[in-house]
């Protein structure tokens, strides 16, 4: 049990960074500054925690993170940049700042992370963990973008290793498809999980375990580990596995496809059914601005009646009393 720490812990509202909070929480005598871009589930979380809202994908965001952490710690003992998020889908389009974004909460954000903490830490011991995944050592199709900023990530640490002073140590983690909200973020159209799927439970007590042992990389799948061995050593095998990955891609497709023509199907009826109303309402105003017209033409000729007996009467008395001098 990790105990007697000051922690940040990014991404910790959901998933795997909740259940890694629920734990570190249980510490005695750990204060933790729980990090998320909203923080209404964990605002009350313990006595020992911080809920703190943040966004963590610019510059601003990770400098005024390590301000208020500061603030309420002096010291940071460990930094635990877990925040991340995936899309599932073809790669077939050209979208800029949709690549822009993940690749700053993925990969930029945890690599400035590095060189904010080392800073901090001013040669005092501290532990910097980050939540690589399994993917940014085995890409699969659908996660394209995904897979490369966690390749990304994965480079840096593994540079970043022989470059690192002493008094700092470097935690990984390399977890599988886990069964978290991951998968509703990476998409809104339900897909299948590539295998295998891991409880986001498991994987916590893997991670704070392999934080407090000091270990250089923590894989919470067994089966991970000896399918890259089995793979290296049965070339065909990894074939096969990709492409049963690339077949839930394809189905996912379809199944968009599906989706698309019911949503341009329901956008139709909608759009005639708005243009019907429009129709009516058109025809309703006309009919009433006709009924208006009507009403104030009858209106002006009786009004103009009247003005013309009237003058016809001052005419008539201005003939009498002409006639009378």
């Amino acid at each position: 049990m990790i105990d007697n720490k000051t922690i940040v812990l990014t991404g910790a509202s959901s998933g795997i960074g909740f259940e890694v909070l629920k734990l570190l929480a249980q510490g005695k005598g750990n204060r933790i500054l729980a990090v998320a871009r909203h923080v209404d589930n964990i605002k009350y979380f313990a006595d020992n925690v911080t809920a703190w809202p943040c966004d963590i994908s610019t510059r601003e965001g990770v400098d005024a993170l390590f301000e208020k952490a500061e603030e309420l710690f002096g010291k940071i003992d460990i930094f635990y940049a877990n925040a991340g998020f995936p899309y599932y889908e073809e790669f077939n389009y050209t979208d800029w700042d949709r690549i822009d974004a993940m690749f700053r909460t993925n990969t930029i954000s945890p690599i400035y992370t590095y060189a904010k903490y080392i800073r901090h830490l001013d040669g005092r011991e501290g532990i910097l963990a980050y939540t690589v995944s399994a993917i940014g050592e085995m890409a699969i199709p659908g996660y394209a973008i995904y897979s490369s900023s966690k390749f990304a990530l994965n480079g840096f640490q593994e540079a970043i290793r022989m470059e690192k002073p002493d008094n700092l140590q470097i935690t990984c983690l390399y977890p599988v498809a886990t069964d978290t909200n991951f998968f509703k973020v990476a998409n809104a159209v339900e897909f299948e999980k590539p295998f295998p799927v891991q409880k986001p439970s498991t994987v916590a007590k893997k991670m704070v375990k392999g934080i407090e042992e000091g270990a250089e990389r923590v894989s919470p799948c067994g089966l991970f580990g000896l399918s890259k061995v089995l793979m290296g050593a049965l070339p065909p095998v990894k074939t096969v596995y990709l492409n049963l990955e690339k077949a839930k891609l394809e189905r996912f497709k379809e199944k968009l496809s599906v989706y698309h023509d019911r949503f341009h199907e329901k956008a139709d009826k909608a759009r005639e059914e708005l243009e019907e109303k429009a129709a009516k309402a058109r025809e309703e105003l006309e009919e009433k601005a006709a009924k208006a017209r009507g009403e104030l033409e009858e209106k002006a000729a009786k009004a103009r009646e009247e003005i013309g007996e009237k003058a016809a009467k001052v005419q008539e008395e201005i003939k009498d009393k002409i006639h009378g001098v």
